[in-house]
């Protein structure tokens, strides 16, 4: 009998059999391709996913910021509108007004002075004696007052006290000499406003006393108490505000004036806008000395400069010499306009004059504050410079 032949049973194979079986498969093959150990190739992958896994994180951290800057500010500008009181914008911005509510119904103080006119001599006497519970304008509840006095409408003549620290109830005992005819006294106006100082801001005024000079009786002298008011605000156009520091090493005899920035500036073109240039100037003698100049800013009413600019100057020299500090307006096709000056020396007269003091009594080291600047008029009346005439080709002034 022929043996039977044995019987192959059939299997089944699922249709996914395949596509598992190869898959297993697949990976090692590419990874036996790469000429590295397998550790570091799963390195390098872990390392690119932690990669991929970061910047995630950082983009949803970005986006979540932005929108909680944007919140915020929102929120600032929400709050701002419906505040009042004393804001810090002055701290940073000099020509940026303080915001009050109902400031102008808040007592401010009062102040006695005294009164004489010398018809002889056409001379005036402003005594500045006292002032009490002045306001307070620190947030310590204090003020560091002091008086600026001028007539008007001339003003070519400002004259300021001292500035008492930390205090309400100043004993000024200051008096103020001024050249007026009689015929122009009954047509003046004599202007006291008391000032809170600050070295890096704004002055903030505390409050005024305006007195119509025409109604005062000259048969005698005058001394008497009156209550401060609210400050004009439609007296004189601004024409901006200074910022400088002044250093003065007495062993090289070098003077450095670092003209820092200008805010608020005078509107001098018609597009709205000045391009100004600041021009540094040395009086000696009521004649001009020295003169340099910074570079001209385009199209702008808060120029920043920080440029410095040096002189030589002795030790007897820097207490005679006078410093004049003006803002101009450059033109190219017209002549350069004046926007407003200010002056300082040993005899200029309060801030100019505490920050000449302050500069002479810590030489080698730089000192900076904000002035306000006064017009052109009014610092060359005040310094009264003798005119020169230069011959052509000669240098030489008769």
């Amino acid at each position: 009998m022929k043996p039977n032949p044995p019987r192959i049973k059939p299997t089944k194979t699922s249709p996914h059999t395949n596509s598992t079986t190869a898959a297993p498969g697949f990976l090692p093959s590419i990874l036996d391709k790469i000429p590295l150990p397998r550790w570091a190739i799963y390195t390098i992958i872990a390392a690119i996913i932690l990669l991929v896994l970061i910047c995630v994180v950082c983009c949803c951290v970005k986006c979540c910021c932005k929108k909680k800057k944007k919140r915020k500010k929102v929120e600032h500008k929400i709050s701002m509108k419906g505040m009042s009181g004393t804001t810090t914008t002055a701290l940073v911005q000099p020509g940026a007004e303080d915001v009050e509510g109902g400031s102008a119904n808040q007592p401010r103080g009062k102040l006695q002075y005294s009164l004489e006119f010398n018809a002889s001599r056409s001379e005036l006497l402003v005594g500045i004696k006292e002032a009490a519970s002045l306001k307070a304008m620190d947030s310590g509840g204090s003020s560091d007052p002091y008086v600026k006095v001028y007539i008007l409408p001339s003003k070519t003549k400002t004259c300021e006290t001292k500035v008492f620290r930390k205090t309400l109830n100043p004993a000024f005992n200051e008096q103020f000499k001024y050249q007026i005819p009689q015929k122009e006294l009954v047509e003046s106006t004599l202007v006291m406003q008391v000032y809170d100082f600050n070295r890096f801001s704004k002055h903030d005024i505390i409050g005024e006393i305006r007195m119509n000079l025409s109604t005062v009786d000259w048969n005698h002298v005058i001394e008497e108490w009156s209550d401060l008011s609210e400050a004009s605000k439609n007296e004189q156009e601004h024409l901006g505000d200074i910022c400088f520091s002044l250093r003065y090493v007495p062993t090289s005899s070098k003077l450095t004036v670092i003209i820092l920035e200008a805010k608020n500036l005078k509107k001098m073109d018609h597009d709205g806008f000045s391009d100004p240039y600041v021009k540094v100037q040395l009086i000696l003698d009521k004649k001009k000395w020295k003169k340099k100049k910074t570079s001209v800013k385009k199209q702008t009413l808060n120029p920043y400069f920080n440029e410095s600019i040096t002189f030589e100057v002795s030790f007897e020299q820097i207490q005679k010499v006078q410093l004049v500090i003006s803002v101009w307006d450059h033109d190219k096709m017209t002549k350069n306009d004046a926007i407003g000056k200010i002056y300082l020396g040993c005899d200029a007269t309060g801030n100019q004059l505490r920050h000449w003091a302050d500069m002479l009594s810590n030489p080698r080291k730089p000192v900076a504050q904000w002035h306000t600047l006064l017009s052109a008029e009014q610092v060359d009346t005040t310094l009264a410079l003798k005119h020169t005439i230069k011959i052509p080709f000669i240098n030489k002034a008769f």
